[in-house]
């Protein structure tokens, strides 16, 4: 299951590669529906917040198994309370430029987030 992960991830971040093929791609704006409906619905919200959070953690894994995060790289993804930490910051940098960043890959947006914040300090 590890590598089904971290395979689909390096698969994803490959993403900006394929520039015409992201109209039929996960985009930015439906992975944060589903981040949203997590914390917006507090009784039907456990499949959404699974599907937000399995996707973001297998991102930040595969980021991590790849040398692409954590010490000595540009992402330094949180210790404690990943998903929900960066579930919400996830959120807020779409928000941050919504017209724009909702149209992205959702891979890209990930990946903007984890970037912005969550860099790696000195």
């Amino acid at each position: 299951m590890r590598l089904l992960i971290t395979a689909t991830a390096a698969l994803m971040m490959t993403a900006p590669v394929f520039a015409g093929s992201h109209e039929t791609g996960y985009m930015a704006a439906e992975l944060m529906q589903t981040c949203q409906d997590a914390d917006n619905d507090a009784r039907g919200g456990a499949a959404a917040e699974t599907e937000c959070e399995q996707y973001l953690l297998g991102f930040v894994e595969a980021l991590a198994v790849t040398g692409m995060a954590g010490s000595g790289t540009e992402i330094c993804p949180p210790e404690v309370n990943v998903a929900d930490e960066i579930r919400w910051a996830y959120i807020r940098w779409i928000y941050g430029d919504f017209s724009a960043r909702k149209a992205l890959p959702a891979a890209d947006a990930v990946l903007g987030t984890l970037k912005d914040s969550f860099a790696c300090s000195g």
